[in-house]
């Protein structure tokens, strides 16, 4: 896991333009991520009929102009809404794997939510189902993590997380003590003893998000691998 994990830089939302005409989570930025092999990062929400959508905030209107919940919609009425007023809609998790095919790894991140979190971790597990590609689950929420594990889940398990209190560091203990595999963490938040004590174990970290070479600097002195947005991490970043 810590090869294709960490082995190429991974596209924050897919490898958009910063929505200007390819925007974020949407099978455009994923396709030209996978064009230059770059890793994919993205986010979940669980639909009002229990299906995976690609889908960052928790509201519509930022990205779709419009008002509403994005768990309010049923996988049918997401496919119909445009992102960005582009041609292209709210794909489901299943969309993304059709586009990916196995081709570059998957770093999905569940969106804590107003779904149960156990049936959010079986819905997820079963989209998962039939789907041979490097993939690895993470989350901020402790308990979608947990429910992860009792469905039983084969992929890597990681924290998302930040902060460098010790309250902060704390939580993370805990969290990461029903048996985690990595770490996605927030770059100016480094170093920190939490995760200076996973990379001692040889604990996988990766960071989020990296848009200009003072965080991609900070990434590597303190982590394996970077989560970016804005610029093309084969050319140096913007200062």
């Amino acid at each position: 896991m810590r090869t294709w994990l960490t082995a190429n830089p991974i596209a924050h939302r897919g490898y958009h333009d910063m929505n200007r005409a390819i925007w974020e989570n949407t099978l455009p930025a994923f396709q030209r991520a996978i064009d230059a092999g770059f890793a994919i990062e993205c986010d979940i929400h669980l639909s009002a009929d229990g299906v995976p959508l690609v889908f960052h905030d928790d509201e519509l209107q930022r990205l779709c102009g419009r008002d509403g919940a994005i768990e309010d919609l049923t996988a049918a009425e997401a496919k119909t809404i445009a992102v960005g007023g582009t041609g292209a809609t709210i794909p489901t998790l299943t969309d993304l794997f059709d586009v990916c095919g196995g081709r570059v790894p998957l770093v999905i991140e569940l969106k804590a939510s107003r779904a149960d979190p156990q049936a959010f971790a079986e819905a997820t597990l079963a989209a998962l189902s039939g789907y041979d590609g490097p993939v690895a689950l993470m989350s901020f929420d402790a308990a979608l993590l947990s429910a992860l594990k009792q469905a039983g889940a084969a992929q890597p398990l990681g924290l998302t997380a930040e902060g460098k209190s010790e309250e902060a560091l704390a939580a993370h203990r805990k969290a990461f003590a029903i048996g985690l595999d990595f770490v996605s963490y927030y770059y100016d938040h480094l170093p920190n003893e939490f995760v200076a004590g996973l990379r001692a174990k040889s604990v996988p970290v990766i960071t989020w998000t990296v848009r200009d070479e003072d965080a991609r600097r900070r990434t590597f002195l303190n982590a394996d691998q970077m989560t970016f947005e804005g610029f093309d991490p084969r050319q140096s970043a913007p200062l």
